[in-house]
């Protein structure tokens, strides 16, 4: 039976739905039938998260078995890469070590997003969906510490899933720099296939395949939303500005824009 030997692990709202739609074009690619999987953070468990609409997804759809996640790859005929996309994995700090004993030698795939951005476009997921109890940002900001002792599943931790740093420590940690490979979500944006041709590159296959990236996935909605509050975003920014410069020096590449 055919297993992953490739994670997209993240981050949330930083444009993985886009990325798993992608590759799953790539004629060398299989990608699990299910994103989110959620399998290596939540395999032996019975979620139980709290929040408003858990039990309708991520209760519901995590696969929880060995036997569930096999078939999720009961598919695979000739395919070189094989993967699935789990955004919570970037964020629990217990599945990087979980790696190697259930997909050894995978190779990670991660994309991140300035940190402000992704935590108000997640707000503006959970307001589209009907889950966000809150209209206001930084009210929700604010009940983020709650939310997270009363168990709300890590689409409500806005604040909290963007510290990347310690993330991304974990994994270099667990599986070695030479596993993973780092993307921005601009260049995704900016440069959809030339960002797909550099993922096609590190996993092995055929990096001159053009996938049709004129349709996106999974993009929260901002009709009726207002902009971001200018003194949300300072306060935002503050808050990240020692992760940042930290991220920087791990990744070797300027990221002061998301300082401004």
């Amino acid at each position: 039976m055919a297993t992953p030997n490739f994670l997209v692990v993240g981050a949330a709202k930083a444009g993985t739905t886009a990325v798993y739609d992608y590759l799953r074009q790539h004629p060398d690619v299989y990608m699990s039938p299910l994103k989110e999987t959620n399998y290596l953070a939540l395999r032996g468990r019975r979620p139980d998260y709290r929040g408003p609409g858990d039990d309708a997804t991520i209760n519901r759809l995590s696969i929880t078995t060995a036997s569930g996640y096999a078939a999720q790859f009961a598919g695979v005929t000739t395919e070189a890469a094989v993967g699935e996309a789990s955004p919570l994995y970037l964020y629990d700090p217990e599945v990087p070590g979980r790696v190697d004993d259930h997909v050894p030698g995978a190779n990670v795939l991660v994309v991140l997003r300035h940190p402000v951005e992704r935590a108000y476009s997640a707000f503006l997921h959970a307001r589209r969906d009907g889950r966000e109890p809150l209209g206001d940002f930084a009210a929700a900001l604010a009940d983020e510490p709650a939310r997270v002792r009363a168990g709300w599943e890590h689409l409500w931790h806005y604040a909290g899933m963007g510290f990347y740093a310690a993330q991304l420590e974990r994994w270099y940690a667990a599986v070695g720099r030479d596993r993973v490979h780092v993307f921005l979500h601009g260049e995704l944006e900016a440069d959809p296939v030339g960002a797909l041709r550099g993922c096609f590159a590190f996993l092995g296959v055929d990096d001159t395949f053009v996938p049709d990236t004129r349709v996106r996935s999974n993009v929260s909605s901002t009709t009726g939303a207002p902009p971001l509050d200018g003194g949300v975003r300072a306060a935002l920014v503050d808050v990240y500005r020692d992760d940042v410069a930290r991220l920087q020096g791990l990744l070797e590449r300027d990221l002061s824009p998301w300082l401004r």
